[in-house]
């Protein structure tokens, strides 16, 4: 577990009026669902195939345990981690568009893990399941405050989905460049690297966060997963040589999970002033001085085969994750978080109905291919 020190500032209690939600959020969904259909019928036209409407690109899917730690204090000991256990659990790498680019476009890493028979009262559309979902990206804030923001971002993707892939990667050598200038004075550009100036990083060796706030038990966190086990952290500063090698990203986390498998620890970031750490801003990093990310769970991932052609395209077909797959108590919060509800559900049921597979959610890894 690790030594942080557990935040002694008040944690703000959840209470239903921590949201705050406009009267025309129903449209901007309606919206929203537009853009979506119109990346998935480009994509699963051009594929003869459906795939995501966001983070289409899996470059390693990998089976896990998550364990809870034992011992945690009241403010932490919450919802799924009330009591300590372990669960199976497994995780998605992949990148942000909507369709299948090569690996020299550099774009943000995602994470999405998904963790196995968790007991709780259910959140709305997530009845019946025992699965508790993570969405992360390697960055601390979302690219969009608010949910007209990202319909802005989502529409461009749209526009751009499939398209002169040729320009795409001449954009993100110069974009690359520029993001490159203003990391060197301390500035990062969520827009810019979400364009394709990300850096070029080896995912396995990545912090992800989940951006967005959500309900924890009593209380209100962000949560992220930190690598730990020498292997990764080794890789926290390797970049990916791509030139050349469409698929080098999932080449390089396949060889190294082979390996070496890896340790994560899943921690937690405890709301203590909503002033400076607002619900309904996704674009506002939480000052990690005031309330630093304190650790609840350890994820540890045997060494294993992340991909293995024509077999893990099935286990991938067969997963959605969605942040509104999970318990009550760890209900998403804020705009960006419910607009995700009904969008993401749309693209589950859009890829299940193309592909004729429907979706449902494990009740242990053995049920998966």
């Amino acid at each position: 577990m690790s030594n942080q020190p557990v935040n002694h500032s008040t944690p703000v209690l959840y209470s239903n009026d921590v949201e705050t939600i406009p009267s025309d959020e129903a449209e901007t969904i309606r919206q929203l669902e537009e853009q979506f259909r119109s990346i998935l019928e480009t994509t699963s036209q051009d594929y003869d195939h459906a795939v995501r409407a966001v983070h289409a690109k899996a470059h390693g899917i990998a089976r896990g345990t998550l364990t809870i730690a034992e011992g945690l204090p009241a403010a932490l000991a919450q919802g799924m981690f009330a009591k300590p256990g372990s669960h199976e659990a497994i995780l998605r790498i992949s990148t942000n568009p909507g369709d299948i680019l090569d690996d020299s476009i550099a774009l943000p890493r995602g994470l999405a893990l998904k963790i196995l028979d968790v007991q709780g009262e259910r959140l709305p559309g997530s009845e019946g399941d025992t699965t508790q979902d993570f969405i992360m990206v390697n960055g601390p804030v979302f690219a969009a405050p608010e949910p007209k923001a990202f319909l802005k971002n989502l529409t461009l993707l749209s526009k751009t989905t499939d398209r002169a892939e040729g320009a795409k990667k001449a954009l993100s050598g110069v974009l690359r460049a520029f993001d490159a200038v203003l990391s060197s004075v301390g500035v990062e550009s969520a827009t810019i690297r979400q364009l394709g100036g990300a850096p070029q990083v080896h995912p396995l060796g990545q912090t992800y966060y989940s951006q967005t706030p959500f309900r924890y038990g009593n209380n209100i966190a962000k949560f992220a997963l930190f690598p730990v086990s020498e292997g990764l952290t080794s890789l926290t500063d390797t970049t990916i040589d791509a030139s050349g090698k469409p698929d080098a990203i999932r080449e390089a986390v396949r060889e190294d999970l082979i390996e070496q498998g890896g340790t994560w620890e899943l921690r937690v970031q405890l709301a203590t002033d909503l002033d400076a750490m607002p619900i309904e801003d996704a674009s506002k990093e939480w000052d990690q001085k005031a309330s630093p990310f304190v650790t609840v769970a350890t994820l540890v991932v045997e060494p294993q085969l992340s991909w293995e052609h024509g077999v893990t395209e099935h286990t991938d077909d067969a997963l959605s994750y969605s942040v509104w797959h999970g318990i009550a108590e760890h209900r998403p919060l804020g705009g960006v978080n419910r607009v995700r509800k009904d969008t993401y559900k749309f693209s589950a049921n859009f890829r299940g109905s193309f592909n004729g597979c429907p979706m449902h959610e494990p009740g242990r890894l053995a049920e998966l291919a």
